[in-house]
């Protein structure tokens, strides 16, 4: 059980590091060979920095291992980290009660249509 919200969401960060590893694995016995850095998008910037800075504190040593795990693909370059703002992410839409104004905005960027609409 998480202590955080920045614990639950660096859990969620070593797991999908995890399955990109194994996505690019699988790309690679395919002879598919990826180019760039795979990129970790994250709304909890508490989580970021935990992942960037190597200092570990008292309230984050709980979350060590995983923070090796994904801090090692973080300086090989393999893993960039980027933090998206909590209105854009677009599984909100699929997890939360959202209000009309948002429900739309995030409808939109999944290509969404109502089929119900008068066309």
């Amino acid at each position: 059980m998480s202590r955080s919200s920045a614990e639950a969401e660096y859990r969620a960060m070593a797991t999908v590091t995890s399955d990109l590893i194994w996505i690019k694995s699988f790309l690679a016995s395919m002879r598919m060979f990826m180019k760039h850095p795979m990129q970790l998008f994250c709304d909890n910037q508490a989580a970021l920095h935990i992942a960037k800075n190597p200092v570990f504190h008292e309230r984050t040593k709980h979350v060590e291992i995983g923070c090796y795990f994904v801090r090692k693909r973080l300086l090989s370059g393999e893993l960039v980290t980027r933090y998206v703002p909590s209105k854009w992410q677009v599984v909100d839409i699929f997890t939360r009660a959202l209000g009309k104004q948002q429900f739309l905005f995030l409808m939109s960027k999944l290509g969404m249509v109502n089929p119900y609409a008068p066309t």
